[in-house]
Formats: C-alpha cells, structure tokens, sequence
C-alpha cells in the first residue's frame, strides 16, 4: 500500500484515531498471521471468531496500527475507532485508490461472471506482467473483504490492477465495483452457479449486469457474445463495447479447436482481419473462452497480440485444482477440477474428458456436489449423470449424499452394468479408485469446494506400490 499515517487513514474511513499516530508502511490485513513490519490490522468481526481477539498478536508482529469497532487500552499504538470495520476496509480501498489514480495512468479491469473469473483473471496477471506492474487478487480474493485487500496492495508504481467482482447478493457487485471503478468491465458468463442462493438465473443476471451500469461512457465493456443474458446487458451502458466468443458476430472470436493431453488450440480472430493460432497448455475448450476474454481486455488495452498471445501459452495452469493436470509416472493421468463446479463448468470438464478419451484412453469421472443450487439442485445433478452417459465417459464415481442425483441420473439414462458406483465418503471412494485404475486411465475429478474432492485428487497422485 502506499504511505500513510493513520490520522489519514482515519479520515478516509470517517473513523476517530484513538492513541499515538503513526506511518503505515505495510500492507492491510485482516488475517493477523499475515501481519508484518509497518502494517496496519483490520479487526474484523466474525462468525467464529473477533479479530479484536487477535489485536495484542498483531502488535507484536509489527503493525503499527489497527482499524477497530472498540478499542483495546491495553495494546500500545493507535486504533482508528469505526463502528464497522468491513465498511471502513472499502472506504479505505476506495480512496487510496483514488489517491494512486490522481497521480498516475493506472488501469482498473473488473471481472464477474458465475464462470471464469479466476481463471481469466490469473491469465490476464500473466499477460499485463509483460507489460508493467500487475496486482490481482490471489485465489479468490473477491467479495468485500477480499477485494478491497487487493486493491490495497496497489502503490504509485501499479500500472494495471485486476479486480475480481464476486456476486454476493443483490447490491454486492455495485459494491464492489463503487470502490474499485473498473475503467473496463468484464461479464464471462452468466449461469446456475449460485442460482440457489440469489433466486433464479435472473437475480443472477441483474446481480451481474451491476458492473456494467457503474460502466460510465469513456469504459469498456467486454462482454461474452454467446451468452444471450450478457448480450442483454449492452442495452444498460453508453460504455464502448468488445465482444468475444465462439462465432464470427463477435469482435474477437476462436474456431478450429484442437484438444488433447497436451492442452487446448484453437484460432484467434481479431478485428481487422488478423487470425492467429493460440495453444494453451491447459486443457478446456473453455479456458480457451477464458484466454480470448483476456486477449479481449489485452486489445482494449492496446496491447503487443503476438506478446500476449506468447504470455498465455507459457501458462502451465489456470489456478491450482481448476483443470490441473498430473501426468503419473506409471501412465495414468488426473484432472483436478474440484475447486468450484456449476452445471455449466461440469458440462464443460466432461466434455473435455470425452474428447480425450477419443485417444483410445479409458475415461473416469469422479463427481461431487454442485453447491448452491437450491431449486436447480434435484434437476442439474440428474443431468449431469445423464450427459456422462451419453459422452461414453466409460466409468462414472459418485461422492457424497448431495451428489448421489447424478449416480440415479446415469444409472436411468443407460443400462449400464456396474459403470456407476456411489460412495458416501472420500476415504471409501479413494480406495475402491486405486484399486480399479490401470495404466492409459484419465481420471477426472469434479466438484464444488465444500465436498472436498480436491483433496481426494491430491491423494490419486500417489503412485501406489
């Protein structure tokens, strides 16, 4: 972050400064472990446990300062008294931002989107690294604590900050995008993913599109041109608009995919003409969706294609447990995918394991919840079991109680003869897998984070003796 004291700061997040002033010099934290020398500690309140629990500990590891809801005497340097410390993060974020901005040519990307938006935001940290200083979130640092911590890892040297929006409800990506005001803002898809939680696909949709309308005339848009819902949404901005996808409407799209163990190729076409081919490491036609949304913000940009093009395919993945692949030393090959799923991104990996299985390789998918999808859940995860029956996925693994609609879905779709089994637990699944691989398996493992498959496709790497 850049340099201030704290009666600055404290004037920013319309606090009171209680105890002696001090230069911030650090970063701001609200993991106390993170605390280093010249740091300030945001306690923040929550559901199982208070940061103001943890103010002595931040101390002693050299913040200089705290942001507090109450004040703790007992610790010797200065809190800035708010009476909401997630609130005062924002405010903090959003003037230091303005500040970074006044005094240089920073560019603000934002992206939401129910898929992607990790993805294509590690893709673009690794083209915009070519090109100057980069701050993007790590993993998914994108709700309103996470988000306001990376845009407070900027300082007067940042050229490029990437700002993942993550939908938390009606209001949560106007938030987001209030303090962050993206100079292009970038909607990847619009799907199920948290369909559940907001109400319906079209909550999901107006969650969104709220990015766009903090769009104001001298931004950009860029928009996926598949998805009819965010086509809808170049209806609510003056905002100069570049679109991207899988046809020739869009400004800039890819065809003539190539898919195999060695990643993903496919043709870039981009306006005026120009056509490249692109070979990512990464395997998924629709990482391949990812990195033309990347190229699309790089255009806008006005950044070198053949460069960034070169930045995308040095990538090795797209984040950890999103399509990453491990080649066994005894033949058989694992794609862990079990960060997040959706029925858009499970369609989207199985057909990927299709495709590789076309090879002549014996596919299997392991699968597991798809959180979140309240009404959605019952008919999504029967049709996910049905698509790994009619894409000749040749062995299907089910995990967990709130999966087990995916095993029926597949078992009333084909007569299949033991193709299926169901497990309840991890631990028993790991070892009836072990013992049904073979040299030549692709294994896929899917699901939403909280079923904790990820794990399990850590644990498959093991070469068994």
């Amino acid at each position: 972050m850049i340099s201030l004291t704290l009666s600055e700061i404290a004037q920013m997040v319309n606090g009171r400064l209680v105890g002696l002033d001090a230069n911030v010099f650090g970063s701001v934290e609200t993991d106390s472990r993170l605390i280093s020398a010249g740091a300030i500690f945001v306690a923040k309140p929550g559901e199982i446990t208070d940061g103001h629990n943890f103010l002595e500990s931040a101390f002693h590891l050299g913040a200089v300062g705290a942001i507090v809801e109450s004040v703790d005497s007992r610790i010797k340097f200065g809190q800035i008294l708010v009476e909401d410390s997630v609130v005062a993060l924002g405010l903090l974020a959003k003037a230091v931002l303005a500040k970074v901005r006044a005094s240089g040519n920073l560019q603000v990307i934002g992206i939401t989107g129910s898929n992607g938006k990790t993805s294509t935001k590690n893709m673009l940290r690794t083209v915009l690294s070519q090109f100057g200083n980069v701050v993007a979130p790590i993993e998914s640092y994108n709700n309103e604590v996470g988000a306001p911590i990376s845009v407070l890892k900027i300082d007067e040297g940042t050229d490029f900050l990437v700002a993942e929006l993550g939908a938390g409800g009606v209001g949560s990506i106007a938030y987001l995008a209030d303090i962050t005001k993206p100079n292009i803002g970038a909607v990847l898809k619009v799907g199920l993913a948290h369909a559940g939680a907001f109400g319906g696909i079209e909550v999901t949709s107006k969650i969104k599109a709220e990015l766009v309308l903090a769009l104001g005339s001298d931004d950009t848009f860029v928009y996926n041109g598949d998805d009819g819902e965010v086509v809808e949404m170049t209806k609510l901005t003056s905002a100069k608009k570049l679109s991207f996808g899988t046809n020739s409407n869009s400004d800039i799209y890819f065809d003539n995919v190539s898919l195999s163990m060695g990643g993903t190729a496919a043709d870039i076409h981009y306006p005026g003409g120009e056509t490249a081919r692109l070979t990512l490491k990464i395997l998924g036609e629709h990482q391949m969706m990812n990195a033309t949304a990347a190229i699309s913000i790089s255009e806008q940009l006005g950044l070198g294609r053949a460069k960034v093009r070169a930045a995308l395919a040095s990538m090795d993945l797209a984040e950890r447990w999103r399509m990453q692949l491990t080649n066994r030393a005894d033949g058989i090959s694992v794609i862990n995918d079990a960060y997040n799923a959706s029925p858009d991104s499970m369609k989207a990996a199985l057909q990927t394991l299709a495709h590789l299985g076309k090879s002549g390789r014996r596919t299997i998918a392991v699968l597991g919840e798809m959180a979140e999808l309240g009404e959605y859940s019952r008919s999504a995860h029967d049709e996910v079991g049905r698509l790994v029956v009619r894409y000749n996925i040749d062995q299907l693994v089910v995990i967990g109680v709130g999966a087990k609609l995916i095993h029926m879905g597949a078992m009333f779709e084909g007569s299949w003869d033991g193709e299926s089994v169901y497990f309840e637990s991890s631990s028993e699944a790991l070892d009836y897998i072990r013992g049904m691989l073979v040299s030549g398996d692709i294994v896929l493992v899917k699901s939403s984070k909280s079923a904790n498959l990820r794990h399990l496709g850590d644990d498959l790497l093991e070469v068994q003796s």
